[in-house]
């Protein structure tokens, strides 16, 4: 099991400073929408060169244009991008195409997929690396969380590896790390701790003995 640090709400040199916090406590640093929008794939340039240790992620969402996308975002150093789940088959297909050109990875998010089970066995026959279950902010907001969905892909899936995100924090990461995911991803849980390098700290303790 592993962890991701999501970035959603920081400029690059803020995300630098909150990396070099928690940098040995996570695995992979996700680069968030948000930042993308903001900064350009500069964002996962600068981070994935500062840190050339950490896997990063591209959260690009991508929902057209699957070989173009991976390709300008693998040119920038990701390690993984993210396609989303309700896309085309062949916009997931060109991605998984060129991810394997560059050596990298895709994960498909499975934000607003209203059949998760049947549309998860579509997407992991397509080569997928990870599928990813997620509780967006706008579902937070509803009270919503995902781990239903995760026992769902669990399930079904056979050959991806299985993600999780949406408002895990510590107190609930032991629900997490019962259902066992592949990757844990936090955010706010993180970056909104008075003590980041901590709160990491003791999510990498607790998912390594999960």
């Amino acid at each position: 099991m592993e962890l991701q640090l999501a970035l959603d709400l920081v400029n690059i040199p803020e995300a630098k400073e909150v990396v070099k916090e928690v940098a040995p406590y996570i695995d992979i640093v996700e680069i968030g929408t948000p930042v993308v929008i903001n900064e350009g794939l500069r964002a996962v340039k600068e981070i994935k060169d500062e840190f050339p240790s950490l896997k990063v992620l591209a959260d690009l969402k991508i929902m057209d244009a699957g070989g173009y996308e991976v390709m300008k975002a693998s040119e920038a150093g990701a390690d993984i991008i993210t396609v989303l789940g309700v896309s085309d088959d062949s916009t997931i297909k060109g991605a998984v195409d060129e991810a394997r050109k560059q050596n990298k990875k895709i994960m498909v998010d499975m934000i607003n997929v209203k059949d998760i089970a049947s549309r998860a066995v579509e997407i992991d026959n397509l080569g997928v690396d990870y599928i990813c279950v997620h509780s967006g902010y706008d579902h937070q907001a509803d009270g919503k969380n995902s781990f239903e969905d995760l026992a769902t892909i669990k399930r079904v899936v056979k050959q991806a590896k299985t993600a999780i995100a949406g408002g895990i924090k510590l107190q609930t990461l032991p629900e997490v790390i019962s259902a066992q995911p592949d990757l844990v991803i936090v955010g706010g849980g993180i970056t909104g701790a008075g003590d980041k390098q901590a709160v990491a700290a003791q999510m990498q303790q607790l998912i390594k003995q999960g």
